[in-house]
C-alpha cells in the first residue's frame, strides 16, 4: 500500500463512498484532523467525513481491503493526542474517519436511555433531554469544550458529576477486525436491527425499529452502577477512578479507538427538582479536606459536583477564557461545534500567509475579548482577591438543606467563607471552571515566546489522600514558570498544568513529577486516557490487543507498537 497508485485507488473509492467534497487529501485541509487539540500530530493520506453509518461501514471495508490504518475521530477535543496520528513512523498509510456529520441522538423509553450515534455530542444531548426534564451522564466537558458521547465512552472520560462515575456502557455497536483478519460488525446495543451489517446500520440510522425491538440484556450495564458507593469510601488506599481500571474496560468502553464504534446506548438521569451552588473560599487546603471527607462519609445525599479551582487558574481562566465564556453564556453551547469549525477554517486560510502568526483565530479572539466588559460576578471576584482555593459545591434536592446547615456551622470555626449563589452566579461559576482547560492553552499560545513547553498531567489520587494539593521538591519547582491546578475534588481527580521555563527538558521533568505521584500511589491518566502522551500499562495494553488483534485501528496508542500485528 506504499505504492502511490494504490493510495490513489483507495482515495477514489472513498470519494465514491462519501463524496469528493467530504474527502480531504491536502495537508492544509487535513490539518485540523491530523493535529490534536493540545497535543500530538502526524500525517494521514486522507480524511473522510461520512454522512451516515452505512458510509462508515463501506469506508472501513475499503480501508481494510487496502490494508491501511484507520483512526476513528469525533470532536478531536482530547488533551493527549489520542484521536490523531503521532509522528510519521507507521508502517502503513493512515485514513482518518471523522464522524461529526453523524450527530443523531435517539430516545429510548421516553428518554430514560439514549442511543448516541458516532458524532453525537454532550451539548446535543443536553438540548435533547432538557424538554424531558432529564440530564446526561456528563455535562459540558470537564477540560475540553465540545466533547462527543462516543469519545467519552471510548476514553473512560470521568466527567464532573460525583454520583455517576466514568462514562461507561456495555451496550454498543462497533466494527472489529478479528484475529483472522476479518472485518465484522458486532451489535451489542440491545436492539433487534436485522442480520446483515447493511441492514443493521440502515435501520439504526433511519430509526426503523419499534419499542418491541429494544431490550435490556440482564447481564449488561449502561452506566457505572457502583461509583456512588466507591467514591464514598474515603479511607480506601486506591483512587476512585482512572483509565487503567479493569472494572471499566469492556468492548467500546475504554477502547481508545481500537474498535470502530458506530453507536452507544447509555442511561440518562432525572433533573433535580431543586439545586443550589455553594461557592467556598479558603487559604487552607485542610479546610477543603475536612469538608470533602465529611460530606462523602456523612451526608445522606451525595453532591452533584465539587469543582476545584486555584487562584492562579481562576485568573488565567478569567483573562484567556473570556471569549469562550461569553459565547456559551450568550448564545448557548450548541454553537460551539460550528465555532470550532470556523476556527479551523480561519487557521487553515491564515496558514497560507507567512506574515500571519500561528493559531491566528485564537489571537484574533483574544484581542476581541479585551473589548468585552467584565463577565464574572462581583462576589466571585471578591473571593479571588481573598482566597487561594475556590470550590464550587453543587447540591440537589434534600442535599441543599443538608449542605446549608453544615456549612453554616463549619465556617463558624474554620478559615474561609462561602456564599450561596444566585441562579446567574451558579451558571457563571460552573462555566468559568469549565473554560479553564481551553484558557490555559490560549495563555500558553499568547505567551510562548517567553516560556518553555506546557505539560498537562491528569492525576487520580488515593481516596484516603489528605495532602491533595501538590508541594513539589525545590529542585523540580525551580524549573517551572507557572503552575495551574483545577479538578474534581470529591473524586480526587486533579488536572495539573505546568509551564516550564525556557531551556528546561520538559520530558525529563514530567517523568520526575510522575515519579513523585508513583511514590504516593496515584494513578494516571485519570480520565483523559493515555493518548500518545502516556504509556499504556500492561493490563490496558492487553485490552487493546484483545479489541484489535491485528493493530489496524489507532495503532500506536499508549506508546504501543505502530506496526501490523503488534510487531516490535
Amino acid at each position: 500500500m506504499q505504492d502511490q497508485s494504490a493510495q490513489n485507488t483507495l482515495i477514489d473509492e472513498l470519494k465514491a463512498i462519501v463524496g469528493a467534497s467530504h474527502t480531504l487529501t491536502s495537508a492544509s485541509r487535513m490539518q485540523p484532523y491530523t493535529k490534536g487539540f493540545r497535543f500530538g500530530s502526524g500525517e494521514a493520506m486522507a480524511v473522510i467525513k461520512p454522512g451516515d453509518l452505512l458510509q462508515i461501514w463501506r469506508a472501513l471495508q475499503a480501508c481494510h481491503k487496502a490494508g491501511v490504518i484507520v483512526i476513528m475521530q469525533a470532536a478531536n477535543t482530547g488533551l493527549t493526542g489520542g484521536s490523531t496520528p503521532d509522528g510519521n513512523d507507521y508502517d502503513r498509510p493512515i485514513v482518518i474517519i471523522s464522524t461529526m456529520r453523524i450527530s443523531q441522538i435517539q430516545l429510548l423509553d421516553q428518554g430514560k436511555q439514549i442511543v448516541g450515534l458516532a458524532g453525537s455530542t454532550l451539548f446535543g444531548l443536553e438540548d435533547t433531554l432538557a424538554p424531558l426534564g432529564r440530564e446526561p451522564h456528563s455535562v459540558i466537558g470537564s477540560s475540553c469544550i465540545g466533547a462527543s458521547i462516543v469519545g467519552g465512552i471510548c476514553n473512560n472520560s470521568g466527567g464532573a458529576l460525583v454520583q455517576r462515575g466514568p462514562a461507561y456502557t456495555e451496550l454498543s455497536l462497533y466494527a472489529q477486525i478479528d484475529a483472522n483478519g476479518e472485518l465484522k460488525l458486532v451489535n451489542n446495543l440491545g436492539i433487534h436491527l436485522g442480520d446483515s451489517p447493511e441492514e443493521i446500520l440502515t435501520n439504526l440510522y433511519e430509526q426503523k425499529y419499534t419499542d418491541a425491538d429494544v431490550y435490556q440484556p440482564d447481564d449488561r450495564l449502561s452506566s457505572d452502577n457502583e461509583y456512588h458507593e466507591r467514591v464514598r469510601d474515603v479511607d480506601a488506599d486506591t483512587p476512585s477512578r482512572f483509565n487503567n481500571d479493569g472494572r471499566r474496560l469492556f468492548e467500546s468502553s475504554g477502547c481508545a479507538g481500537k474498535l470502530a464504534v458506530f453507536a452507544v446506548r447509555v442511561d440518562t438521569y432525572p433533573k433535580p427538582a431543586k439545586e443550589q451552588v455553594f461557592y467556598i473560599g479558603t487559604n487552607d487546603t485542610d479546610v477543603l479536606t475536612k469538608i470533602r471527607r465529611h460530606v462523602l462519609s456523612n451526608f445522606e445525599n451525595l453532591p452533584v459536583s465539587g469543582e476545584y479551582l486555584h487562584r492562579d487558574c481562576y485568573a488565567v481562566s478569567k483573562k484567556y477564557g473570556k471569549d469562550m465564556f461569553v459565547v456559551i453564556d450568550k448564545l448557548g453551547a450548541k454553537v460551539i461545534p460550528k465555532l470550532f469549525e470556523l476556527k479551523r477554517t480561519v487557521d487553515r486560510i491564515a496558514d497560507n500567509f507567512s506574515f500571519l502568526p500561528e493559531k491566528f483565530s485564537d489571537r484574533m479572539m483574544q484581542f476581541f475579548s479585551y473589548l468585552l466588559p467584565s463577565h464574572l460576578p462581583k462576589r466571585m471576584d471578591d473571593f479571588h482577591e481573598k482566597y487561594d482555593h475556590h470550590w464550587i459545591l453543587e447540591m440537589s434536592n434534600d442535599g441543599v438543606d443538608e449542605a446549608r446547615a453544615y456549612l453554616q456551622e463549619f465556617f463558624k470555626q474554620e478559615d474561609g467563607d462561602y456564599f450561596e449563589c444566585t441562579p446567574d452566579e451558579s451558571e457563571k461559576a460552573i462555566l468559568h471552571r469549565f473554560v479553564a482547560g481551553g484558557a490555559l492553552g490560549r495563555y500558553h499560545l499568547m505567551n510562548k515566546s517567553n516560556l518553555g513547553p506546557m505539560m498537562t498531567i491528569d492525576i487520580a489520587l488515593r481516596r484516603n489522600e489528605h495532602k491533595w494539593f501538590e508541594e513539589l521538591p525545590k529542585e523540580i519547582d525551580d524549573q517551572i514558570a507557572d503552575k495551574f491546578y483545577y479538578g474534581h475534588l470529591f473524586c480526587h481527580v486533579m488536572h495539573q498544568n505546568y509551564v516550564v521555563k525556557k531551556g528546561v527538558d520538559a520530558k525529563a521533568l514530567k517523568n520526575r513529577i510522575l515519579a513523585e505521584f508513583d511514590s504516593r500511589g496515584a494513578e494516571y491518566p485519570a480520565e483523559h486516557n493515555v493518548g500518545h502522551e502516556y504509556c499504556a500499562k500492561h493490563d490496558l495494553k492487553e485490552f487493546y490487543k484483545e479489541c484489535d488483534p491485528t493493530n489496524s485501528f489507532n495503532a500506536g496508542i499508549g506508546k504501543t507498537s505502530k506496526l501490523k500485528d503488534w510487531a516490535e
